[in-house]
């Protein structure tokens, strides 16, 4: 049996990141970015946080810098967290979006290499021959079993939604199963938020486009607080969302969920079920050290990430600063 790992393993690490945190897209960088004056003034606020210069502001010069942002924060962590199964919780999300894209590819006879991103357990080379070869290439048996299953739905069905379900499902699962090895109840409890924030997704869709329950029944995923058995029967009661998730920590997310249904915006409901996640992980704030930190400083990296995406692609799309700054999440600081 391995040794357990104690929160003062991480106190190197946890002080660490508390010197990262500063580097952090806060709500006042972002502000910067929204008010400046060019792409190139935008940009010089991300260098001051660790990203690369950008010589041209372009799109493909945005996806470089996430990339080697992204890349480089991998790399750091694992390289000092006593247990790397914790960021492999965050990294198995890109093992499966890989493989959506190498399959789709594959049915449609395209090149899949623009939408690949190497940073998965997995190195996108292995993978692509993996799938190229139909072989498990030694990946972990659920991501193995889930890939053929979603090449033989394509296959049969033809429809991307259907073989995209497959590995949600997988994904879910294994994502659930990393965490609990970890130990951590912290860990285990985000995922589980995450399960929730998917199927209250689920539901919304389902709603807006008048599918009946049975069609539910085929979205939704397991593993999170609220059973998937729960949230259908609710559903075939033509219980309201405020209803069914007024108690829990998704009640903000359900009102703009039912504001949706009835015919807004996704935008509102989409930002509020992630500020729900944020607001799980907020408490890692304010802990001097274990695993809580680096799960903390991961979500709000991820979450980052997606803000200098809206950010920058906003900004070159020509949108106004009102409209960008409605897309953004909650700042983890």
């Amino acid at each position: 049996m391995s040794k357990r790992i104690k929160d003062t393993d991480y106190l190197f690490l946890s002080s660490r990141i508390h010197v990262l945190e500063t580097t952090l897209l806060n709500k006042e960088r972002r502000e910067r970015m929204l008010e400046a004056a060019s792409d190139s003034d935008a940009v010089r606020v991300l260098v001051e946080c660790g990203y690369p210069e950008m010589p041209v502001v372009d799109v493909d010069s945005v996806n470089n810098a996430l990339a080697v942002m992204r890349d480089r924060v991998f790399e750091d962590l694992y390289a000092f967290a006593p247990d790397p199964k914790m960021i492999d919780v965050f990294k198995v999300k890109y093992d499966y979006h890989n493989a959506k894209a190498l399959l789709k590819a594959e049915a449609m006879g395209t090149d899949p290499q623009r939408l690949l991103m190497d940073v998965g357990r997995y190195p996108v080379k292995e993978l692509t021959e993996a799938v190229r070869e139909k072989s498990d290439g030694g990946f972990s048996e659920i991501f193995a079993l889930a890939v053929q299953e979603a090449r033989e739905v394509l296959g049969t069905t033809r429809d991307p939604q259907q073989s995209d379900f497959v590995l949600d499902k997988a994904y879910f699962r294994e994502m659930e199963q990393l965490a609990q090895a970890t130990g951590s109840e912290f860990l285990a409890g985000y995922v589980k938020a995450q399960v929730d924030v998917a199927n209250l997704k689920s539901v919304v869709r389902v709603l807006r486009m008048k599918k009946n329950p049975e069609y539910l029944s085929n979205v939704l995923f397991e593993g999170g607080t609220i059973g998937a058995d729960t949230l259908l029967q609710m559903a075939e009661r033509g219980e309201k969302l405020e209803g069914m998730y007024g108690s829990t920590p998704y009640a903000a997310a359900a009102e703009e969920g039912q504001a949706a249904v009835a015919g807004g915006k996704l935008t509102a409901f989409e930002r509020s079920c992630d500020n729900a996640l944020m607001d799980y992980v907020a408490e890692a704030k304010y802990v001097p050290f274990g695993e809580q930190v680096l799960i903390g400083y991961l979500v709000a990296k991820e979450s980052e990430l997606t803000a200098v995406r809206i950010i920058m692609m906003g900004r070159l799309a020509g949108l106004s600063t009102d409209v960008i700054r409605e897309r953004l999440r909650d700042a983890y600081v």
